[in-house]
């Protein structure tokens, strides 16, 4: 299988040909539950229920934000 380098939240990333983006934040929150978390893939909100299933491409940035309490 190949290697692609993403980006993801600025930073190059590299993953093998036909990671998701279940994959890319699982490797990023080391396995912890989901909670609070919300993806971007060239700009456009990707749905949890579509991570496991949307593969990412070099070329789209991904952007990964976790909400925040407090004020």
């Amino acid at each position: 299988m190949s290697e692609l380098t993403v980006t993801v939240n600025g930073d190059r990333l590299v993953v093998q040909a036909g990671t998701t983006i279940a994959d890319v934040v699982g490797r990023l929150i080391d396995g912890a539950e989901p909670k609070g978390i919300a993806v971007a893939v060239d700009r456009c909100v990707i749905p949890r229920s579509e991570w496991a299933t949307t593969r990412v491409e070099a070329e789209a940035p991904i952007e990964i934000v976790t909400a925040a309490a407090g004020g």
